[in-house]
């Protein structure tokens, strides 16, 4: 085989980086060495991967069938080799589990700990890397091959990879213990309310958008904030309604800074979802840890 995991390994980073100087960056190579490397690749494929356009390289047709294909290839090698290094850790009498989860801010930050602890408690030795960010982020890390599954809270817009749902989670509407409105609100004064609300993108923001607006068709007035833990901060601080999961604002509610509204609106729950590339194989760990189904991702 004249084709090297180097140079399909400057192919994916150049297609997430955009240029040669970048991607060269990312790898410890010069810009040189990585031109040659991609020029190599193209040379032997006899086609083009990229457009050029300015100093940018952009994926043409043939680059972007074969992108997927080469994030694979790199994950199934990076997975050999941790394998033999689980073999001889084992065979030392040691266990080399590690896994790669990314999750959507409100199961990261309190649904996952408590999963992760129990793991560790009975496996001191595993090693898992958590990466926490809003669905968006967590579904392009599943699809750039960087986690082993993505558990996110709102549904993937994503083709080309797989779904399952995973759990519901009740959704509750908060205020500060101190506001004004008495603890059972009609919709007029939802409507009118100042509601505190995640970023575009946010599995949070979507459901609650769902679950509110065909009642109050819209937020007459709205403050955005980059994560649930402001939110709630900043409900407790009376600055306007939340609607967040029940699980991200227990603390908050038993401490007595926030306090949960009776509303005439149906009971409110988002699914909460699992997110895998087909090209990734699921740790029997990694499911166990979630709760899946042995069924579950079986092709993987």
């Amino acid at each position: 085989m004249r084709l090297t995991l180097r140079q399909w390994q400057v192919f994916v980073s150049v297609a997430d980086a955009g240029s040669t100087a970048a991607a060269g960056a990312q790898l410890q190579l010069s810009q040189s060495a990585t031109s040659a490397a991609l020029n190599e690749l193209e040379g032997q494929l006899l086609a083009p991967l990229f457009d050029r356009i300015g100093r940018r390289l952009v994926l043409n047709a043939t680059g972007r069938a074969l992108l997927d294909p080469a994030r694979a290839l790199l994950v199934a090698a990076r997975e050999l080799e941790q394998q033999a290094g689980a073999g001889q850790s084992h065979a030392a009498g040691t266990l080399a589990l590690q896994l790669r989860i990314g999750a959507s801010t409100t199961i990261g930050n309190y649904l996952l700990p408590t999963r992760v602890a129990s793991l560790l408690a009975a496996n001191p030795q595993a090693q898992v890397d958590l990466r926490i960010g809003n669905s968006a982020d967590v579904v392009a890390a599943v699809q750039r091959l960087e986690v082993d599954l993505g558990v996110i809270e709102g549904p993937c817009h994503e083709s080309g990879l797989e779904v399952l749902p995973w759990q519901r989670d009740a959704l509750v509407i908060v205020a500060a213990a101190a506001s004004p409105l008495p603890d059972a609100v009609d919709v007029a004064s939802l409507a009118a309310a100042r509601w505190l609300l995640r970023e575009p993108g946010s599995g949070t923001r979507e459901a609650v958008e769902q679950a509110l607006l065909p009642h109050l068709h819209h937020f007459g007035r709205a403050m955005q904030l980059g994560s649930t833990e402001a939110i709630k901060q900043a409900a407790a601080a009376g600055l306007g309604l939340a609607c967040l999961s029940r699980h991200a604002v227990a603390d908050l509610v038993a401490l007595g800074s926030l306090r949960v509204l009776q509303t005439p609106l149906p009971p409110l729950a988002r699914q909460l979802w699992v997110v895998r590339h087909p090209g990734k194989r699921v740790p029997a760990e990694l499911a166990a840890l979630l709760g899946l189904p042995a069924s579950a991702f079986a092709s993987g």
